[in-house]
């Protein structure tokens, strides 16, 4: 039935049927002919899919990152990332990381990220003298930590299709997202050092205070979320509420960059943007009753204890499984599709399961920023008007820290899960 349902949406998929659709087709399909299930519950269950208070969560953070990115507070965060690492050697491309940091923690969308900011990081390191391909490289790949730090909109789906504390991932989420962009800053080093590229400029402690106050009000959102969801003010989807009103309140009456006559517009493609996601969620629910009712998550943890030696060994094969995996397929949908499978199979065979969730969101980030489906690729190929090969070839090195950086992660799971059991929070 499972193998039924996965040929019939790859095949869909090949000729273009959009993912949600595949999905679903294959999924009714695949019960129709092997069971008796009244189609009526199919729809029953696939609105309950959607009726869900955490899921309303992604929806509000897709908002807060689209007012982000009209209201240009980006400008403001990359200012100050400047100050901050700009004097460094190779300075620029640390300010690449370093903004993108900060504004994963606004925003929580790579494809934001680059929409916002991408234009001008890679402006700004061509000025510095890099190569226009390695800034392209390290724009799009240092894109994947808005999706890592939180609040992340992909560690919020994570946890609302595991049933897990999305409080509890958003911060586990944290730590990792920083050692990987300590990873791309120790690179981004070594290579401007070398190739003597921008060369360090003096430290000054009064541009850091003026840039600080300009974007103090717009970084104040990640600890606004952080410090009420771990101190039990509000619920995660809450707090995505309160996120909207605040950025509301930046871009509409503080700063006045958006006006009361383009919120409609604001509103339609965040609507869109939704819709894509819930439909998703919608779809992968019946994928999901077909896998269970075919046993698939205990052949799965029966395949993997036979490969394996280990939680670390498992970890491992789950992780090079979902680098293709995210190569083909959106991160979302995979997500839908896979952790109601792997994550089963992983935590039976002793993979702790908050580790599992943040590395999965982690890998399939990569999917973000490789060929064919690349949402990030595409985007930051626009932006700096460079063909998809060449932004390629401008990314391989980023790309390998990337999941070499992802793959330390999945190896050493106490730098995900000391920070959370330090605050008490697992």
């Amino acid at each position: 039935m499972s193998l039924v349902l996965l040929v019939l949406f790859l095949v869909m998929s090949a000729f273009g049927v959009p993912l949600a659709v595949a999905l679903g087709l294959a999924s009714v399909l695949a019960i129709v002919f092997f069971t008796s299930t009244p189609i009526d519950l199919l729809a029953q269950s696939m609105f309950s899919a959607m009726n869900s208070f955490l899921l309303v969560a992604v929806p509000l953070f897709i908002l807060v990152g689209v007012l982000m990115e009209r209201g240009h507070v980006a400008e403001k965060l990359f200012d100050f990332a400047e100050a901050i690492v700009g004097w460094l050697p190779g300075g620029l491309g640390h300010v690449n990381v370093a903004s993108s940091v900060i504004f994963g923690g606004v925003s929580g969308s790579s494809v934001a990220d680059i929409a916002s900011i991408g234009a001008i990081e890679i402006k700004a390191m061509e000025r510095h003298g890099f190569p226009k391909g390695y800034a392209v490289g390290m724009t799009l790949c240092t894109s994947t930590l808005s999706s890592i730090i939180p609040p992340s909109i992909l560690i919020v789906i994570a946890g609302s299709i595991a049933n897990a504390s999305i409080g509890t991932l958003l911060v586990a989420g944290l730590i990792p997202g920083l050692f990987i962009a300590l990873m791309f800053m120790v690179f981004n080093h070594f290579y401007a050092v070398r190739y003597g590229y921008n060369p360090s400029k003096p430290f000054n402690m009064r541009l850091v205070v003026t840039t600080g106050i300009a974007a103090i009000l717009p970084m104040l959102t990640p600890v606004i979320l952080l410090i009420g969801i771990v101190d039990g003010y509000f619920t995660p989807t809450e707090a995505a509420g309160i996120a909207v009103l605040y950025t509301l309140f930046l871009s509409v009456i503080l700063y006045r960059t958006i006006s009361l006559r383009e919120l409609p517009t604001i509103f339609i493609e965040t609507a869109r943007t939704s819709g894509t996601i819930l439909f998703i969620a919608a779809t992968a629910k019946l994928a999901a009753w077909v896998f269970t009712f075919d046993g698939l998550p205990a052949q799965v943890a029966t395949f993997l204890a036979a490969i394996s030696t280990g939680p670390t060994m498992v970890l491992v094969l789950i992780f090079l499984f979902l680098i293709v995996v995210g190569m083909f397929m959106d991160a979302i949908a995979a997500m839908f599709i896979l952790i109601p499978v792997l994550m089963p199979s992983a935590v039976s065979l002793g993979v702790d399961p908050i580790h599992f969730l943040i590395v999965m969101v982690i890998t399939l980030t990569l999917g973000l920023v490789t060929p064919p489906v690349g949402v990030c690729l595409f985007a930051v190929a626009q932006v700096a008007k460079m063909s998809i090969e060449d932004v390629i070839k401008g990314s391989l090195a980023p790309m390998s820290i990337l999941v070499g950086a992802i793959l330390a992660l999945v190896l050493f799971p106490q730098l995900t899960l000391t920070p959370i059991r330090l605050l008490g929070l697992y």
